[in-house]
């Protein structure tokens, strides 16, 4: 229940992002469900290589480099997928910020939600 709600909150997440940045474009609610469920499988599958790669690179940045490998992933996942855009590298950069904090906050309330308390 706890991977379900987040997806979803992370689709809301992506919806909010392309209306708030005009750089980013989502056609549906649907396509925002599709589109967080392939930057999750990305970010699952392809990052972990990418972030050890790029290792080197990321040490002389101090880690920002980071930041180009999930504007890559937010990139890729908008060119694979139909009805989801991103119009530049500098507006996958700016949108994968936003969805991040977005994600940040997601995840902070569903563990706040899931967890049991102990009282």
């Amino acid at each position: 229940m706890k991977i379900i709600v987040r997806w979803l909150l992370l689709a809301a997440a992506l919806l909010l992002v392309a209306s708030l940045y005009s750089g980013v474009s989502v056609a549906s609610f649907g396509t925002a469900l599709i589109a967080a469920l392939v930057l999750g499988l990305f970010n699952t599958l392809v990052r972990p290589l990418l972030v050890l790669l790029t290792l080197p690179v990321t040490l002389l940045t101090l880690g920002l480099f980071l930041f180009v490998i999930n504007a890559l992933m937010f990139w890729a996942a908008a060119e694979v997928l139909d009805g989801f855009g991103v119009a530049g590298f500098g507006a996958a950069l700016i949108g994968s910020v936003l969805y991040s904090l977005c994600g940040v906050f997601i995840d902070a309330a569903v563990e706040r939600v899931f967890t049991p308390s102990s009282d």
